[in-house]
C-alpha cells in the first residue's frame, strides 16, 4: 500500500535529449571565396575520375594509396582552395590549379607506365623501385605549378590581412587576385620547399632513399627539368597536354611534339632573319630595337617573317597563326612576358633625334641571339613599357581581383555551377571526358583485375605488388582530413 502522500508527488519528467545546434555557417562578404574541405573540392565529377585513373596507375594496397596518394592530394585541395592555375591563359577560372594539378597527376603517371626505371639497372632492382618512381612521378606533376600559391597569387581575408601558404591552410572567407608584377617562371623554382605541407615525413623519407629519383625529383621541384631526365620530359609533356585541352586545342598533338623541337627551330630562325633581314635600331620605322636590357622586336612583322621563313624551309608542325607563336615563344621563355602574363608588349619607341612611336612588341633576352662579343651598339635611344592600366586610364583605387562578383561563389557567372568552378556541371562531365578519351581511349581495364577504389566499405581485390619496408603499410588517418577514400566515390 502506497503512502497517500505519494499520490501527490510530481512525476519525474524525463528529458529528450536535444540534438547540438548546427554552429551557423559564416557569412562569406561579397567577392570573397568560403574555404572548402578536401571532400567538397574534390566531389566535381572531373576531379572524381582523374582520382580513379591516379588509383588505377598504382599498384599499391589500399592502406598504401590512401598515405601515399590519396592524402597529399587531399592536403594540395585544401591549399589550392579555389584559385585558378593561371591568371588568363589556361585553366583560368576558379579551381583551374586544382584540376590542372589533377590532370598533370594522372597523365604523367600514365606516361610512367611505359618505362623500367631505373634506366639500366637490373631487373630485380627496378622491380624493387617500381612503386617508388610512381609515386615520385604523382609527387612531381601534382606540384608543378603550387609555386604559384606563394609568388604569383595575393589573397587576402575580408579584414586585409595577407594570406600566405606558410601561414597554413586557409580558414576564412578569402579573395585573390594575381600579383601583377611578377616574374614568369618564378613559381617553377619556389613550389619544392611545401613539399613539406604536402607529403608525410615518411613518404620523403622514402623516396629520398632512391638517389636517382630523388636527384630528379628535386630538379622538378627546383624547376630544372632539363636536369630531372625522364621525370622532368613526363612533367612537361603531361602539363602540356593539360594546357592543350583547356585552351580547346589537340593533347594528342601537343603530346606527340617533342620538347626542344620547335622552340629550337624558333630560335634558329630568329637569329637568321636578325643576321639577313630583320632592320634593329633605326630612328624612325624599323623591325626592333636593342637596348641595354632587351631587344625588343615589332611583334606581327616579326611574327609574319619568322613563320613564313620556317615553312619555307619545308618545317613541320609550325603554328598556323600569330598568336599561336607568341604562346610558344611565352612557353618557352624565349619571349618574356609582361606584368599581366602576356606575350606582346605595348611600348613606346623614343629616339635620342626626337623621333617617338607607339608599338606591340615582343621582349626577348639578347643573351638568347648573341655571344656578348657578336651583340650589337645599343639603341640611341629609349623603349618604355606601358602598362595596361596606365593606358586605358580606367584602373580604380585599388587593384581589381579576379575573384569580384560574377565568380564568387553563390553568384555564379554562368547557371548551374554547383561546384563554384565557373563551368556547368554537365559540361564539366564532358571536359572530363574528353580529357580523359586522349590518354586512356586505347584502353578498357577489366575491372576484375583493377578493382575498385579504396573505401573503408568494400573488400580490397586489387593485386598488390611488394613494396619496400620503410613505407607505413597503414599510417594511421588524420583527424582533420580523414584519408578514407570515401569522398571520391561517386
Amino acid at each position: 500500500m502506497f503512502p497517500l502522500f505519494s499520490l501527490f508527488q510530481r512525476k519525474k519528467v524525463v528529458s529528450k535529449a536535444v540534438p547540438p545546434a548546427h554552429p551557423p555557417a559564416p557569412v562569406v562578404p561579397e567577392g570573397f571565396f568560403a574555404p572548402e574541405t578536401a571532400d567538397v573540392l574534390l566531389a566535381t565529377p572531373l576531379r572524381q575520375k582523374l582520382l580513379e585513373h591516379i588509383w588505377q596507375r598504382t599498384s599499391v594496397s589500399r592502406a598504401q594509396f590512401c598515405f601515399l596518394y590519396l592524402a597529399p592530394i587531399r592536403r594540395f585541395a585544401e591549399l589550392v582552395q579555389s584559385f585558378p592555375a593561371s591568371e588568363s591563359h589556361h585553366h583560368a577560372y576558379p579551381g583551374g590549379m586544382l584540376d590542372h594539378g589533377l590532370e598533370a597527376a594522372a597523365h604523367a603517371l600514365k606516361l610512367r607506365q611505359s618505362h623500367l626505371l631505373p634506366v639500366g639497372a637490373p631487373p630485380e632492382e627496378q622491380a624493387a623501385q617500381s612503386e617508388a618512381w610512381t609515386a615520385g612521378v604523382a609527387c612531381a606533376a601534382l606540384m608543378h605549378d603550387v609555386g604559384k600559391v606563394a609568388v604569383d597569387l595575393h589573397v587576402e581575408f575580408a579584414d586585409g590581412t595577407l594570406w600566405h601558404p606558410w601561414h597554413g591552410a586557409l580558414r576564412q572567407p578569402y579573395r585573390f587576385r594575381y600579383q601583377k608584377a611578377r616574374e614568369y617562371r618564378l613559381h617553377e623554382a619556389a613550389g619544392g620547399w611545401l613539399a613539406a605541407r604536402l607529403f608525410e615525413a615518411g613518404i620523403l623519407d622514402w623516396l629520398c632513399g632512391y638517389p636517382d629519383l630523388w636527384r630528379a625529383l628535386l630538379y622538378v621541384w627546383a624547376g630544372q627539368y632539363e636536369h630531372a631526365g625522364l621525370l622532368g620530359e613526363w612533367v612537361i609533356q603531361a602539363d602540356r597536354t593539360s594546357v592543350a585541352q583547356a585552351m580547346g586545342g589537340d593533347p594528342a598533338r601537343a603530346l606527340a611534339a617533342p620538347r626542344h623541337a620547335l622552340q629550337g627551330k624558333l630560335l634558329d630562325g630568329l637569329r637568321y632573319l636578325l643576321k639577313t633581314e630583320l632592320k634593329l635600331n633605326r630612328s624612325g620605322p624599323s623591325d626592333g630595337w636593342l637596348t641595354r636590357e632587351a631587344l625588343w622586336l615589332v611583334s606581327k612583322t616579326v611574327s609574319d617573317k619568322l613563320r613564313a621563313h620556317l615553312l619555307s624551309q619545308g618545317i613541320e608542325g609550325i603554328p598556323s597563326n600569330n598568336t599561336a607563336v607568341f604562346d610558344v615563344l611565352q612557353e618557352h621563355s624565349i619571349a618574356q612576358a609582361t606584368p599581366e602574363g602576356k606575350a606582346i608588349w605595348k611600348a613606346t619607341v623614343t629616339s635620342d633625334a626626337g623621333w617617338s612611336h607607339p608599338f606591340t612588341l615582343l621582349k626577348l633576352p639578347p643573351s638568347l641571339i648573341w655571344e656578348n662579343d657578336a651583340r650589337p651598339e645599343p639603341f640611341a635611344g629609349s623603349v618604355t613599357a606601358v602598362r595596361e592600366d596606365e593606358e586605358d586610364g580606367e584602373e580604380e583605387k585599388g587593384e581589381k581581383d579576379i575573384s569580384g562578383s560574377t565568380l564568387r561563389r553563390g553568384s555564379p557567372a554562368k547557371e548551374n555551377v554547383p561546384n563554384g568552378n565557373g563551368i556547368p556541371e554537365e559540361e564539366e562531365e564532358e571536359n572530363a571526358d574528353a580529357f580523359l578519351d586522349v590518354h586512356w581511349a586505347d584502353e578498357s581495364p577489366d575491372e576484375a583485375e583493377i578493382g575498385e577504389m579504396p573505401t573503408e566499405n568494400r573488400p580490397f581485390v586489387k593485386p598488390v605488388n611488394p613494396m619496400p619496408s620503410i613505407v607505413p603499410a597503414a599510417a594511421p588517418p588524420e583527424p582533420e582530413t580523414k584519408p578514407s577514400g570515401e569522398h571520391f566515390m561517386t
